[in-house]
């Protein structure tokens, strides 16, 4: 049984990494909601400020928007910070996409068998296969581009459980603490109907129902969170951004892994700078300081070619891949020859100062991961796509790239696509 809280309207304390924060209940903390007429509400993605709470670590969740008033939102013990050492002088291990076992913690329950979650009569493979589109090895966009392709899904955390739908697909309370953004019900039995049916998304565009999860961040025994909204980037990870195409349905992945070393996250082909605390970058251990009042910061690129055929695999890796250098252009190996948009996750925790006691539910510094299961309304996300990625534009969450207004926006002032 979900264990949820309820807040009463107005303003409400909530003990948040050890700060007593103010949160208005007015404004709700997931921005898009179905009516009951089945549309969506506007957005209001500057004002939400969502609370926090925590599981119990026994498959039960915890929404943000319904935390009781003085919960203590850490009730699930972790292991402490402890520093794991790193063998000298030994060779940096090439970024591979690892088996199941890179994803086998200690301590958890055995990652199960291969039996993705599914809704009846949908398959876990696609037929006939999609086939990549080639890419004009001599295409130049000429001087007018800028240099992402690019459009915003920016959401709120929303919950937080010890699921994992794609790891441990049906076995609620398996995994480590994980901190959910986007469809409302994700949970472990989450399938690709469950998160389009959802009736909340905590992302600002209605028709991103997806679900991203990482795990969660802590400061002591208090969860780390962010009441402001998280970026999501989708952009090219090609040269020819013209021949991206949308994600198709059901496609799920895991970028990184719980288990891998230090060398392997500094490694990681998707990772960006590390943490990030104020003007300090490239750090692969969380900062023992943060200049007050600065946000603690994370951004990490999932690969964005596909293989045409499967919407996931075995490891919930290898069929995606990231794209190769080929006459000084970036393009998808052979083997993976569709390419996606690249899901780019910018995540920022509140939290600064001292950060001895800072980690991550999954364990060492470096254990930074995060999983994406696609739910995006098709149209909505194929206009996107069309509209900014391949259109060569910048674009925010509506699709509008303010640097090129005549271009116009995909999305209407509700983030809504025009039916």
């Amino acid at each position: 049984m979900k264990r949820r809280y309820t807040v009463a309207g107005g303003a409400v304390g909530l003990a948040l990494a050890g700060v007593l924060v103010a949160v208005s209940t007015g404004v709700p903390a997931f921005s898009s909601e179905k009516t009951s007429a089945g549309h969506h509400a506007s957005a209001t993605p500057e004002t939400a400020e969502p609370g926090a709470h925590h599981t119990s670590g026994t498959g039960e969740r915890t929404d943000m928007e319904n935390t009781k008033d003085g919960q203590n939102p850490a009730e699930k013990k972790y292991p402490e910070k402890k520093e794991t050492p790193q063998p000298e002088n030994t060779p940096t291990p090439a970024a591979t996409t690892g088996g199941t076992d890179s994803l086998q913690m200690p301590g958890m329950a055995a990652v199960p068998g291969f039996n993705p979650n599914l809704d009846a009569g949908e398959s876990i493979t696609v037929n006939p296969a999609v086939q990549g589109i080639a890419p004009d090895m001599a295409f130049n966009p000429g001087p007018d581009q800028v240099t992402h392709r690019e459009f915003q899904a920016n959401c709120f955390m929303s919950h937080f459980a010890d699921d994992d739908p794609i790891v441990y697909p049906g076995m609620a309370g398996a995994s480590h603490n994980h901190t959910f953004m986007g469809s409302s019900d994700t949970d472990a039995a989450s399938t690709t109907g469950s998160l389009k049916g959802a009736e909340k998304t905590s992302c600002i565009t209605p028709g991103d129902q997806s679900a991203y999860w990482h795990p969660t961040v802590l400061n002591g025994e208090k969860v780390v969170t962010n009441e402001y909204k998280q970026t999501i980037y989708y952009k090219s990870g090609i040269s020819d951004f013209r021949t991206v195409r949308a994600f198709p349905q059901g496609l799920r992945f895991v970028v990184g892994s719980p288990n891998q070393t230090k060398d392997e996250f500094r490694n990681h082909p998707g990772t960006v700078e590390g943490w990030e605390c104020g003007n300090s970058a490239n750090n692969w251990e969380i900062p023992e300081d943060c200049a007050p009042g600065s946000y603690l910061n994370i951004r990490m690129q999932a690969p964005s070619c596909w293989d045409g055929v499967n919407l996931d695999s075995a490891d919930h890796k290898s069929h995606m891949a990231y794209p190769v250098t080929q006459d000084n252009r970036r393009v998808c190996p052979g083997d993976h020859p569709v390419a996606v948009p690249m899901v780019e996750i910018k995540m920022g925790f509140n939290v600064s100062g001292d950060m001895s006691q800072v980690r991550l539910s999954s364990g060492t510094d470096w254990s930074w991961h995060y999983d994406f299961f696609n739910g995006w309304d098709e149209p909505t996300l194929k206009a996107l796509v069309k509209h900014c990625i391949n259109g060569g534009l910048q674009c925010d969450p509506r699709g509008f790239d303010q640097y090129k207004p005549e271009r116009g926006a995909a999305l209407n002032e509700n983030y809504e696509l025009a039916r």
